[in-house]
């Protein structure tokens, strides 16, 4: 059954605010492989304009996926969560994620489509630091495979 068009523009209200820590950022930027200093040495980073350790652009998606967990679990929406794969993921930054920030997330559905019998779900995920200054959006897109006919 296809998804219901009528949530194309629904937002979600923002998540509790997400510390991020140093050694969070580290253990991020030591699982993905990368080694650039400014994840690790304080220093470094303030070497480059920035207060704190930055976090790997990649980051990002460990707060707003969590965010997104909301729109899919909203029960209203009706997603079959046991269908669905990651279609893709893309980040417009307005700074780097730093050590130190507390995030907060503000997820709307950008879009739905049905293709082929598969929905697709396009949500992006507003990321705000406790300024209420934008950090990054995250564009998530989800696609709920169409249910096999038996």
């Amino acid at each position: 059954m296809a998804l219901d068009q009528s949530f194309v523009g629904r937002s979600y209200p923002p998540t509790a605010p997400y510390e991020v820590g140093r050694e969070k950022i580290r253990e991020f930027a030591e699982a993905i492989g990368d080694e650039h200093a400014a994840y690790r040495d304080r220093d470094a980073a303030e070497a480059l304009g920035h207060p704190d350790v930055i976090a790997p652009p990649t980051f990002a998606f460990l707060i707003t996926y969590r965010a997104a967990g909301v729109v899919v679990r909203d029960p209203e929406l009706g997603l079959d969560y046991s269908r669905v794969v990651h279609g893709d993921q893309r980040f417009v930054y307005t700074r780097p994620v730093r050590a130190g920030d507390r995030l907060s997330v503000t997820s709307t559905i950008e879009s739905i489509k049905s293709l082929a019998g598969n929905d697709v779900l396009s949500i992006r995920g507003d990321v705000h630091d406790e300024n209420g200054e934008h950090v990054v959006t995250a564009y998530t897109k989800l696609v709920a495979r169409a249910a096999e006919e038996g």
